[in-house]
């Protein structure tokens, strides 16, 4: 289409809406399965078998399927996950490609090396930060990732403050028996460092068998328990998973994840990318569709993002109601949390 001015206009993006008539917006992308912690709850001590690197999409790749969701459907945001995303080599140059399409890129993290990337990240156009973080205890932490970085993952929560980021988040996965005695301690210590903790209850997406209803952690407990101690409001929520609330001192704001007490599906607007480029339409969904196959199957240009684009939308096409975990017809996926890249 020409303007008046004779100037070529951008076309409109494509709404990208589900069966349930959801706007789907937000890409997650997984840029590696690979971890430097070995998490009780994701994945075993040894024996992981971590994918070739020739099966791992490039960041050339990457950028080229996250600029089709961005022009073609009109994509706000980009989340980059793993594994653990910073034991990938050279991820500022990915997220300064990401920046450049002109949408809020976010990463979650463990942030065990932070304070090495966190500068450079912020740099390259990194606007947003989660920090995994299940235990402020020292020998409590060491059991859950069965790696002594406690030390190392607070001073890179301090690092990314220092790097300007924000907001920075705290995510803590509360299991009963576990860690859900430090629900007041960790709301404390958000306050006092000035980042927001989300409380999420653990879900079915470990390694082996240990989820079962009785782990669970409800989001409702977790705020009684934090209500008691510093008194809170709802503040208004919108596509995001978590249920937030600020502190009535002014203390800042603290969130909860209920996905399984409370499942949020009805407005979830997520879609996944996994590192080897399988496209999910849900973290629990049992089909993927190969993007990979279609980013080297020999198309280029206009060809191949219109390629590209037909596969997403007929995925998206696919996209179920919701989870159902706790329901009798909820089937685990197959793969676990770090190879779905949640």
């Amino acid at each position: 289409m020409k303007s008046a001015a004779g100037v070529v206009a951008p076309a409109r993006a494509e709404d990208l809406i589900d069966p349930f008539g959801r706007t789907v917006g937000d890409l997650r992308i997984s840029v590696t399965d690979r971890c430097n912690f070995r998490c009780q709850y994701c994945m075993p001590a040894e024996g992981m078998t971590w994918l070739p690197r020739s099966e791992i999409l490039s960041f050339e790749e990457i950028e080229r399927f996250a600029k089709v969701c961005v022009e073609r459907f009109g994509f706000e945001s980009i989340r980059l996950t793993g594994g653990e995303p910073l034991v990938r080599a050279h991820l500022p140059r990915l997220v300064e490609r990401l920046a450049a399409l002109g949408v809020d890129v976010a990463l979650t993290t463990n942030g065990a090396t932070l304070r090495l990337h966190a500068k450079p990240l912020a740099s390259a156009g990194l606007s947003r930060i989660n920090i995994s973080l299940d235990s402020l205890q020292r020998d409590r932490f060491f059991e859950l990732t069965r790696r002594d970085e406690l030390d190392r993952v607070l001073d890179g929560i301090d690092a990314a403050i220092d790097a300007g980021l924000a907001p920075v988040k705290i995510n803590t996965v509360m299991m009963r028996g576990i860690n859900d005695d430090e629900v007041v301690e960790f709301a404390r210590y958000g306050r006092e460092r000035g980042v927001e903790v989300r409380f999420i209850e653990f879900m079915p997406l470990e390694a082996g068998d240990v989820w079962n209803a009785d782990v669970v952690v409800p989001a409702d407990e977790i705020l009684a328990a934090i209500s008691a101690e510093f008194p809170t409001e709802p503040v208004v929520r919108a596509h995001e998973p978590a249920e937030r609330y600020r502190y009535l001192d002014g203390g800042g704001h603290v969130g909860v994840i209920a996905s399984v007490t409370k499942p949020f599906c009805g407005n979830c607007d997520r879609v996944r990318l996994t590192a080897e480029g399988q496209f999910r339409t849900c973290l629990f969904a049992l089909d993927e569709f190969d993007m990979r196959s279609i980013l080297r199957g020999g198309a280029t240009g206009n060809e191949l993002d219109g390629l590209l684009a037909a596969a997403v939308r007929d995925a998206v096409g696919t996209k179920w109601a919701g989870h159902s975990i706790g329901q009798v017809n909820f089937i685990k996926p197959k793969r676990t949390m770090s190879q779905i890249g949640g």
